[in-house]
């Protein structure tokens, strides 16, 4: 408010928890009571995971993909029923680069990921008779922030001990800028990253072979700097 020309009116902010399901159609219609429409949805809620699929219980696994992958579509489907009245609207998905590569120590991470991609592909088939509603998936690297801190390890009641040096990341403010410039221009998939993270995700693209050749390199480093505490 002090910075711009807003008004307290053009403000609203509600408490959500994407695993609750039951309170997203309320959320919603709360928004649409406030506003009288929904011009973009963006699907920012999420947790990664930092532990080996062997010593990981499988309870963390279904919490990974209840809060990452069915929280956010299930948030969706309320928004997208007032857009298809509407036949307006942009629903901004945040996936990761790791929905279209696979990483160690990230399995389950990696699976919603995927899941996230493979829904809101298939979603965009489904809108064709609605031009006017994208569907665009934001895939970033590493940026700046907390998700580390706030990661799933083998079990749901244990914490990262270590979260590592974050300043080799991406900005939070460049990755949000690169996002709304995605979002403006209906990209349907966006891939922000700096290199070399970048160039793997072309290479998992373009020369798979190589790319499973190089995270095996990559990955067996990692794994051993995980269980050394780096």
């Amino acid at each position: 408010l002090e910075i711009s020309n807003l008004s307290e009116e053009d403000i609203l902010v509600l408490r959500l928890d994407l695993t609750d399901r039951t309170s997203h159609e309320a959320a919603t219609n709360s928004v649409l009571k406030h506003f009288g429409k929904i011009d973009v949805l963006v699907n920012n809620g999420g947790r990664s995971q930092r532990s080996l699929f062997m010593d990981t219980n499988l309870d963390v696994y279904s919490a990974i993909i209840e809060l990452n992958y069915l929280g956010t579509i299930s948030l969706t489907k309320h928004v997208l029923n007032h857009m298809i009245q509407r036949k307006k609207g942009k629903i901004v998905t945040v996936s990761s680069v790791m929905g279209i590569m696979g990483a160690p120590l990230a399995s389950g991470y990696c699976a919603s990921k995927h899941a996230l991609q493979g829904f809101f592909n298939s979603l965009r088939t489904e809108l064709t008779d609605y031009p006017d509603i994208s569907i665009i998936n934001i895939c970033p690297g590493p940026v700046q922030s907390q998700i580390i801190q706030n990661v799933f390890t083998e079990n749901l009641a244990k914490s990262i001990e270590n979260s590592g040096d974050q300043s080799h990341k991406m900005p939070t403010d460049r990755c949000v800028r690169l996002t709304l410039v995605s979002t403006a221009n209906d990209l349907k998939e966006a891939w922000i990253s700096d290199h070399p993270y970048l160039a793997v995700c072309y290479l998992w693209q373009y020369a798979p072979t190589w790319a499973w050749w190089l995270m095996n390199k990559m990955g067996k480093r990692r794994i051993q700097n995980f269980k050394s505490g780096v």
